[in-house]
């Protein structure tokens, strides 16, 4: 396929987006292809099979065609301003460098960034879990027994991180965003979601509070990575549906299936049904990334599945959807994002399952074999274990 390259000019920050060439020759459909905001790619640049071993580059008509490391988007850009902040050249947002390494409170983070002055600039805030998903690069991976050999989800060229060595799993920062679909965990309490850079995974946490606002709950608190820029522009979608049984998203380029086709797949097979499609009379369809199918989803409504509805159709309410990002602590699974609830018990013995983690989190399934082949002896939560897991296809709009 023959790349294009579509530049636009944001608020002074050149804003360039790739996409590839369609086969379908009509342009009965021609989507508007104005660009609201940037996705990075996610920087994974290695091919893993089932098992999580190394491979070397799949063609097409190759297994494994089509994962995360197959397409790169528009690389992560940054800059240092040698001021304790780090600007995004995709996104325009500008970071805090150096987190204080301190935990807190969902309710004291904000109290923390309205007085944080770096780079003296006074207009910090916490940032939505989309834009600080946008920091995810893909290639991290943690190894508790030896941190020397762990590599964060973030890009420590630019972006100070430091592994707390009695719990080097323990990376969680605080997003903005609240969990409004319900209580989290086994005692009906109220989550916020947060981003892992030790181990890799969106989650909702807990705030301190139960979810019908009474206080005492115990709480861990998270780190803070501060933001500042314009809000409500990274991460809010443009949606329009078109005619033949997709979506156009006209904030980031990217063309969706509208309805996705009801049945489940492993991972290997949700690549093959990707790169086989010919919905809408186009043949670029392939599995999205996390980044881009975290885009999607709609953290506000207060109902699942975590989409708009208005525009998209889960066949299955309460469902997961695959990526073709490997997850860099388990190579053997893969990334899903969770549309409908994202389950966990409270450790393997446990036989009930609650929404522990929230619609919108990003957590990961084995790429293929039997649920029972993984059941883990854990004291603390234990993930639900699907393996087959529905997929919405993507392609890049000319």
């Amino acid at each position: 396929m023959k790349t294009s390259i579509i530049k636009v000019w944001s608020s002074g920050v050149l804003l360039v987006v790739m996409g590839c060439n369609s086969s379908k020759k009509s342009s009965d459909n021609t989507p508007n292809t104005d660009v609201h905001f940037v996705l990075s790619d996610t920087g994974q640049d290695v091919f893993y099979d089932d098992d999580g071993e190394v491979i070397s580059k799949p063609e097409k008509d190759e297994e494994y065609y089509g994962q995360d490391a197959q397409y790169t988007g528009v690389s992560s850009a940054y800059k240092d301003n040698e001021d304790g902040t780090v600007t995004d050249l995709n996104t325009g947002l500008m970071w805090q460098k150096t987190p204080d390494n301190n935990r807190h409170n969902f309710y004291d983070a904000f109290t923390y960034v309205d007085e944080l002055e770096i780079g003296g600039y006074t207009d910090w805030r916490l940032p939505t879990i989309k834009e600080l998903y946008s920091l995810v690069n893909s290639n991290g991976e943690l190894n508790p027994k030896d941190l020397s050999e762990s590599k964060p989800y973030i890009d420590t060229n630019y972006f100070d991180f430091k592994y707390d060595k009695r719990m080097p799993y323990a990376g969680q920062y605080w997003s903005s965003t609240k969990y409004v679909k319900g209580p989290i965990q086994n005692i009906e309490i109220e989550g916020a979601f947060g981003f892992n850079f030790a181990d890799g995974h969106i989650k909702a946490y807990e705030t301190g509070l139960y979810y019908n606002g009474e206080g005492g709950v115990r709480n861990p608190g998270n780190l803070i990575r501060a933001v500042r820029g314009k809000e409500k522009v990274y991460g809010v979608n443009d949606f329009e549906a078109n005619t033949d049984g997709t979506v156009t998203d006209k904030a980031t380029g990217l063309m969706w299936q509208q309805t996705d086709n009801g049945q489940t797949y492993n991972w290997k097979a949700a690549l093959n049904y990707a790169k086989n499609s010919t919905l809408a009379g186009y043949s670029d369809w392939r599995l999205p990334n996390t980044k881009e199918l975290q885009s999607i989803v709609d953290y506000d409504k207060k109902t699942i599945p975590a989409i708009d509805e208005s525009v998209f159709t889960c066949t299955n309410k309460d469902s997961w959807f695959w990526t073709s990002t490997t997850q860099g602590d388990f190579k053997y699974t893969a990334c899903y994002i969770a549309f409908g609830k994202a389950y966990s018990k409270d450790n393997s013995a446990a036989t009930t399952y609650y929404d522990w983690h929230g619609a919108g989190a990003q957590r990961s399934d084995p790429k293929s074999g039997q649920v029972e082949d993984y059941v883990l002896e854990s004291v603390n939560a234990a993930d639900s274990i699907r393996i087959n897991n529905y997929v919405r296809l993507v392609r890049n709009v000319n």
